[in-house]
């Protein structure tokens, strides 16, 4: 297995500043290409932090990628670093000159004496043309290892990267496949599902590894298969993945990087339906989620923030008995607010949803967290409650989807 590590240098970095979304996407594309990242690693401006963290790197890994540190201002000394740290000295190179200098005309742009000297590079790196900005990427190979230094800029690191570093990684090395299948599950927390899938996980074939990656709402589990036939792993998993199905069928609505709103809006268009939505606690986050699907105008209709008792009362018909008698939190509101919004705008099905967001308003009988989801349609209507917990963000996402799982089930 060949081994990679990332070092991402940036003060920003280290006080929460910028985030770090270079090291996430080096590290997808790496596993794509069958090289695993070992670890990942953010340091300061230094240069003792710098060479530290290469002298570290090069003693578990065949691959140290850096990215930081290498513009025209003062504050960037990664190039000097670099320069010491493989004993060479910084020389001017024409080729890379003759890039930036392009790329100067072809914005329209004067360069100064700071654009001149990012031409200056250490004498026994090879230069790696950066197609969108003028700092260079350095390669630079040394007891068998390669280390590359590249930009901090985001499309600047992906340009050199895609275009340079990773088709020469690919000729360079005989790599395992690695491929990823990850499932998507909604409505019960990794220790109730790890409890029910024991026995499949104990069978699993040793080049296959589980992982849990719980989110508020949600948990993936996500296998990872590696070996030298690609073809095989495919099938080998998804052999898995058809023996989770019969296990856990209830709680799977997805895979990989499907979102419960765009497979909402599949099943909508398939059948021809369209739906309305009811939100009081939610404040608009399951129409938000609904609308950010391109093509959603097909089958939403649209909603009523029904935030206040007033508006429950006069945009969705709910009698005031109801709420007086139950609360505005209950089984008889949310199914009210759903047969309401649904009427209101003639549509197939609605979603309703009321309850207690928090961090206030809760009682001992309806405590933070509490609740109430409905899903109405011409022949049914279906009513949950959840206890979300006493996080109010947290609680608007998951009760989010929540809603929408419950809709996904009823039209399947």
């Amino acid at each position: 297995m060949i081994l990679a590590e990332i070092i991402t240098i940036g003060d920003e970095i280290l006080i929460g500043q910028v985030i770090d979304t270079n090291s996430a996407w080096m590290a997808e594309q790496l596993n794509l290409t069958g090289i695993r990242v070992n670890r990942i690693t953010s340091i300061s401006d230094t240069q003792e932090e710098i060479i530290n963290a290469l002298t570290e790197a090069s003693q578990r890994a065949d691959i140290v990628l850096m990215t930081g540190g290498l513009g025209p201002t003062n504050d960037d000394i990664t190039k000097k670093t670099l320069a010491g740290y493989f004993n060479s000295t910084l020389v001017f190179n024409e080729e890379t000159f003759e890039n930036i200098s392009r790329l100067f005309e072809k914005r329209g742009f004067r360069m100064n004496e700071a654009n001149r000297l990012q031409a200056c590079i250490p004498a026994c790196c090879r230069p790696v043309t950066n197609p969108e900005g003028t700092a260079p990427g350095m390669w630079f190979e040394e007891n068998g290892k390669i280390f590359i230094s590249m930009p901090g800029v985001p499309f600047e690191m992906k340009a050199i990267m895609a275009g340079s570093v990773l088709p020469e990684l690919k000729k360079r090395f005989n790599r395992d496949a690695i491929i990823h299948k990850t499932v998507l599950t909604q409505g019960v927390g990794e220790s109730w599902i790890a409890e029910k899938i024991a026995g499949w996980e104990a069978q699993l074939p040793s080049f296959i590894k589980l992982a849990y990656l719980p989110q508020p709402g949600l948990v993936r589990l996500r296998l990872t298969a590696t070996g030298s036939d690609i073809a095989v792993l495919k099938e080998q998993v998804d052999l898995e993945i058809n023996k989770l199905l019969a296990i856990i069928p209830d709680i799977i609505f997805g895979y990989d990087a499907e979102k419960l709103e765009e497979i909402v809006g599949k099943l909508l268009v398939k059948s021809g339906k369209t739906l309305s939505i009811a939100e009081s606690c939610t404040g608009g986050y399951i129409s938000h989620l609904i609308t950010s699907v391109p093509g959603s105008s097909a089958y939403f209709k649209g909603s009523v923030i029904s935030y206040s008792n007033e508006i429950k009362l006069n945009e969705l018909g709910v009698d005031s008995f109801l709420i007086d008698r139950y609360g505005a939190v209950s089984e008889e509101v949310v199914k009210a607010m759903a047969d309401g919004i649904r009427y209101k705008y003639h549509t197939d099905y609605a979603i309703a949803v009321t309850g207690i967001a928090g961090p206030d308003g809760g009682t001992p009988e309806k405590p933070v967290g509490t609740v109430w989801i409905a899903v109405a349609s011409e022949k049914n209507l279906i009513t949950r409650v959840f206890q979300m917990g006493e996080h109010r963000m947290r609680n608007i996402h998951k009760s989010a989807l929540s809603a929408l799982n419950m809709l996904r089930k009823e039209m399947i």
